[in-house]
């Protein structure tokens, strides 16, 4: 993925971590502008981002209430991932419900940070084409416009949550999703699913998958990532 002109806003209070996030994102190749404040944001062109790495406890306004003025008052569609010390169930459901894309939990490596970065903005920039778009990993091509998975000239029939499973793990290529990931993100808010639900979907979809099935990777106490093996 080129990363050229991708603009990233960082947003946290606290500056030593603002310049460590800055000095690694922009060796990675993006272009970065910092914020400690809600109320410096606001007075931002936020048109010029493609990003925003958004700190959930800040002073005078959360990271919740600003995703959410940003959202419903500011029309931004820019893609939104939370930094959050917060862990519980229900702060992670109100940062997506609020419009976040992802969340990222303290304390966090700065591999984490760039890879769940560059993985949101491959989905964000790809959505719009994803109607008529597939994902392709050798012989096997999931298709949006038809909603199908084909390995080699064979259909493979999916059920609808195993295909959304599949985008989702195949969109972000490397990503750790863990169990209440897939399930926020496949499942509606008001199905009660437990989190069981997720590994036995898991694993009639690798049978499905057949010798693409090991792609989909177990990491224990983490979740589960779609990684193909490294080339020798």
């Amino acid at each position: 993925m080129d990363l050229s002109g991708y603009t990233i806003l960082i947003v946290d209070d606290e500056e030593d971590l603002c310049e460590i996030l800055q000095f690694n994102l922009e060796g990675e190749g993006f272009l970065t502008e910092v914020a400690h404040s809600a109320e410096e944001v606001l007075s931002l062109d936020l048109k010029s981002f493609d990003l925003i790495l958004l700190d959930v406890m800040m002073g005078e306004m959360s990271g919740f209430k600003l995703a959410q003025l940003l959202r419903k008052e500011h029309g931004l569609k820019i893609p939104i991932i939370f930094i959050t010390a917060k862990t519980a169930e229900d702060d992670l459901l109100t940062g997506f419900n609020l419009g976040g894309d992802d969340y990222i939990t303290k304390p966090f490596s700065v591999k984490e940070v760039t890879v769940r970065v560059k993985a949101v903005l491959k989905r964000a920039s790809g959505s719009e084409k994803r109607a008529e778009a597939a994902i392709v990993v050798d012989e096997m091509k999931l298709s949006f416009k038809k909603r199908k998975l084909y390995i080699g000239k064979k259909e493979v029939e999916l059920t609808k949550k195993e295909f959304e499973i599949l985008a989702l793990l195949l969109g972000s290529e490397g990503v750790i999703f863990s169990r209440d990931d897939i399930l926020n993100r496949v499942w509606d808010d008001k199905t009660i699913v437990a989190e069981r639900t997720t590994d036995v979907h898991i694993t009639r979809l690798r049978k499905k998958l057949g010798s693409y099935g090991k792609y989909i990777r177990n990491k224990p106490g983490y979740g589960y990532a779609f990684e193909k093996p490294a080339k020798k």
